[in-house]
């Protein structure tokens, strides 16, 4: 196994871990809805992308979901209410 010839000096350490620090992270701003996101990036808030709708965000799908639920709640009580209906004759 290799093992090195002289001791690495406490300089020698320095200069290799100079370059290994935290760097300032870029930020843009959402063309559609201003708000802070990282560049080259599809924005959370409003899913919009260089100004054009690319996905679903996460408040439409809970709405979709919502409105699927009550659609589902309508239809099994318009079928509840008929069979009820009958079993009272």
């Amino acid at each position: 196994m290799p093992v090195p010839k002289r001791k690495r000096s406490h300089s020698r350490i320095a200069k290799s871990h100079a370059n290994k620090r935290y760097k300032v992270k870029a930020f843009a701003e959402c063309k559609n809805c201003k708000a802070v996101i990282a560049p080259h990036q599809v924005c959370a808030e409003c899913g919009h992308y260089k100004g054009i709708k690319v996905i679903r965000t996460k408040m439409e799908r809970s709405i979709a979901r919502g409105q699927a639920r009550q659609a589902k709640e309508a239809r099994t009580q318009k079928e509840a209410i008929p069979a009820e209906a009958e079993h009272k004759e």
